[in-house]
């Protein structure tokens, strides 16, 4: 299912939002600015012996034609992914191997929120975002909700980060901060209804479906798949949407307007009433 819009205007023009979507794509472009094609070498011995797994990057195939001894080779972009990506080994570990950042590790929590591995997955996580960024925006104001997304993206990727503790394989991508947006906006807005592409065999439906419904569904297939892929053989951070949905829910309770009131408590205060 994909979503297209949804029936409940904002009010407002969606400074953070817009901002957000922008930066993303800018980063995106910067790193489509890094060659594809010119290798640069990394020391493979360092990183499987400081962390007992495969070094990232490592292409086995690509190390035998180009390889020597503890270096292995990379393109330059992957080497800006590897660099700015999240890494549970070395978040855990506090180690900063090469390539190094000019911080501190943990700050890549925050810099991987900002990377993505292709147009597909940008567009698909701004998709996400346009539609239901303002709602959110809204019922926060701007610099709360700035706030919040951080905060969600940072509890999606720490959440990932400690079911794949060990990994080596960088972490990139909005999606727990966006997950946290549609955490935030299901506790909020549940009966908002969302129009949505619904394909059956080479059909295309639009309906018209609550938040409720398409957003709880989004989060049981992200729970399921994540629980099928402990070992995480799919390359898909599916505890980050877990954690950032979780921490979006929570979040906008204290992070919220003072008149705003949630409407899955009102609906649920009101189906309790006696």
């Amino acid at each position: 299912m994909i979503p297209l819009r949804d029936g409940r205007p904002s009010g407002i023009v969606p400074y953070v939002t817009i901002a957000l979507i922008a930066l993303n794509v800018v980063a995106f472009l910067y790193t489509l600015s890094h060659s594809d094609r010119v290798l640069v070498f990394l020391d493979r011995c360092e990183w499987e012996g400081t962390f007992g797994q495969s070094a990232p990057g490592f292409d086995p195939l690509l190390y035998r034609r180009y390889g020597r001894g503890c270096l292995y080779p990379i393109t330059e972009r992957d080497q800006f992914v590897i660099r700015f990506g999240l890494i549970p080994a070395e978040l855990w570990s506090g180690a900063d191997l090469a390539p190094t950042v000019p911080f501190p590790i943990w700050v890549t929590i925050l810099t991987s929120m900002f990377l993505h591995g292709g147009w597909l997955h940008l567009l698909g996580n701004m998709l996400y975002l346009w539609i239901f960024g303002d709602n959110v925006e809204a019922a926060l104001g701007r610099w709360r909700f700035l706030l919040f997304y951080l905060l969600a993206g940072a509890g999606g990727a720490m959440l990932q980060a400690a079911v794949s503790a060990r990994s080596t394989a960088p972490m990139i991508g909005a999606s727990g901060a966006i997950a946290g947006v549609l955490g935030a906006y299901l506790v909020l807005f549940p009966w908002a209804r969302v129009l949505t592409v619904v394909p059956l065999f080479f059909f295309l439906h639009f309906v018209e479906i609550p938040a409720l419904f398409l957003l709880g569904l989004w989060f049981l297939i992200q729970l399921f798949s994540g629980l099928v892929d402990l070992g995480g053989a799919e390359g898909v951070a599916w505890f980050a949407h877990i954690g950032g949905f979780i921490a979006g829910a929570l979040l906008v309770f204290p992070l919220k307007r003072r008149e705003v009131a949630p409407g899955l408590v009102t609906w649920w205060r009101r189906r309790h009433w006696w």
